[in-house]
């Protein structure tokens, strides 16, 4: 078998997304619940206005969920405690060989390295769950990785950062070469580009210790959309600057330098927590459009806007706002997974 990950611009058949349930990640009072399960209705609903969405949900939600997604939205039922889909759900790739073949990878998931607060081991079966709803052949992997924590081109290149697959409480044993290796193996990594770091907020105790996909995406083989910090009061602003030098020493797997394309972080330094993460790399690139983040920033949310049509060319950009997303841990990125169309 020779397995390989398209690029998220390649044609769909459906996003995968999981429906918050009652814990830690979606809040102590009724209020903070009911935002969490707005934000990501939300999602749901921008998502399907390009394509068939299915929300995997846990049974203790299965009315709520049916009441507020509607009847175009398909609905799993599975046990789950987190329900960040991108991280607990598989990475679907295609194998080259069997036309018509797709397969899901089952990341080994410990809650992003297994920190006391998370709860993460029903969430840790739904690769399987998920790769069986979807008709696909379960590729079983041992490394303990995310969706989140992985970019590709469809081209073979792949971006990682040193502080997620290299971190000891995630691979305990692992080197660069032994990571790439398991690449190579399940999403078919011909060139295993290495960021030294993510964004600052992603260190604390709630984060995911450096995903990539807050930070930088290949928007098309060759460019790179890199979150960019512009004012000198946020600690981002010297991460960005170090990785887009790092960045554009980089070749890709036919040996291009990286066009990189900075995408502006919006005004807002911090929030009640700290300095925010707060990117518009984190968007969900589905069939004919990008579901973009917004941050209640009419400026910079109309230039990321410009900056994400230009980069995908022919999508209709809209616009979801993120913030409490974003006060959970994550944004649009986080909380969807692609499964590509099959050819037969």
């Amino acid at each position: 078998m020779s397995w390989t990950m398209p690029a998220e611009t390649a044609r769909h058949d459906r996003t995968w997304m999981a429906f918050p349930r009652e814990g830690i990640t979606l809040g102590d009072t009724d209020a903070e619940r009911e935002e969490g399960y707005a934000a990501w209705t939300a999602v749901a609903h921008a998502v399907a206005e390009f394509e068939p969405l299915t929300m995997v949900v846990d049974p203790s939600e299965a009315d709520r969920a049916r009441r507020m997604l509607g009847s175009h939205i398909d609905v799993v039922e599975a046990p789950l405690d987190e329900f960040w889909m991108r991280d607990v759900g598989p990475s679907f790739v295609l194998d080259a060989e069997r036309p018509g073949v797709l397969g899901a990878v089952d990341w080994t998931f410990n809650g992003w390295g297994a920190p006391a607060w998370a709860e993460w081991q029903l969430s840790a079966e739904l690769g399987r769950v998920v790769g069986a709803a979807a008709g696909a052949e379960v590729v079983s992997s041992l490394l303990v990785n995310e969706g989140g924590g992985i970019h590709v081109d469809g081209e073979g290149t792949v971006l990682v950062t040193e502080t997620v697959q290299l971190d000891p409480r995630r691979n305990a044993f692992a080197d660069k070469a032994r990571v790439e290796a398991e690449l190579a193996r399940t999403i078919g990594a011909t060139r295993v580009v290495w960021l030294p770091r993510g964004l600052t907020r992603d260190y604390d105790d709630f984060g995911t210790n450096g995903h990539v996909d807050i930070v930088a995406t290949i928007a098309s083989p060759g460019r790179v959309l890199l979150h960019a910090q512009q004012n000198a009061a946020h600690p981002d602003f010297e991460v960005t600057r170090e990785l887009r030098a790092h960045l554009s020493e980089q070749t890709d797997a036919v040996g291009r330098r990286f066009e990189i394309i900075d995408l502006p972080a919006p005004e807002t330094l911090k929030d009640h927590e700290g300095f925010v993460d707060w990117s518009y790399v984190n968007h969900s690139v589905v069939n004919g459009g990008v579901v973009a983040c917004g941050f209640g920033e009419e400026k910079a949310d109309a230039a990321a806007r410009e900056i994400l049509a230009d980069a995908y060319p022919g999508r209709r950009v809209v616009t979801v706002d993120a913030r409490p997303i974003f006060a959970r841990g994550g944004g649009i990125h986080c909380i969807t997974q692609q499964q590509p169309a099959v050819t037969p």
